[in-house]
């Protein structure tokens, strides 16, 4: 009965995730974590940092990391066909209009309309997200290292440094910290 759920929550996913990786990332964290429970918060933000060292889009990252969790390698395979099959029938289908010749107008100002939403949904994603790392989880207490974490990144970013170093300086900085117990 897992795989069955794991499929059709991931089709679900798959089927609305409009906007591709952190547009999706607000639906992954309603259906996984707040319907489901099958991950918490903070596994979450865990799927996600995870999702950035690997390569794909993040919905399959997230729906191979929870059916592992939940169903073992036969759970990834089952999430990660869920996810994926509503975009393999859309793309049949608008593959074949598209080679056809044809103009799709309705699918042009669809898109057009998606896009401020999509935007939305990235931000939603983001402060979530932010909220969740810089507090400790239950209790409104500031997160230090969180909020230092965020700080520095932040920083570095401005100061327009490579993102594979600020992600090296992050596990650097997060193995030092653990190895003090901090």
């Amino acid at each position: 009965m897992i795989l069955f759920n794991l499929y059709k929550a991931f089709f679900v996913i798959g089927l609305l995730a409009f906007g591709g990786g952190y547009a999706s990332l607000p639906m992954i964290q309603e259906i996984i974590v707040n319907n489901t429970k099958w991950l918490s918060i903070t596994e979450m933000i865990d799927v996600v940092t995870l999702s950035q060292l690997t390569p794909g889009p993040i919905a399959v990252n997230a729906a191979s990391f929870v059916g592992t969790k939940m169903g073992s390698i036969p759970g990834a395979i089952f999430a990660t066909l869920g996810v994926v099959t509503p975009q393999i029938i859309l793309m049949l289908i608008l593959g074949r209009m598209v080679f056809s010749g044809k103009k799709i107008l309705v699918f042009d100002k669809m898109l057009g309309a998606l896009r401020p939403g999509v935007v939305g949904l990235i931000a939603t994603a983001t402060l979530s997200m932010m909220y969740s790392s810089m507090y400790i989880e239950k209790i409104a207490k500031p997160d230090f290292i969180g909020i230092m974490g965020f700080v520095v990144g932040f920083l570095l970013y401005i100061k327009k440094v490579d993102m594979v170093k600020i992600i090296g300086v992050g596990a650097v900085v997060g193995i030092l910290l653990g190895s003090f117990g901090i």
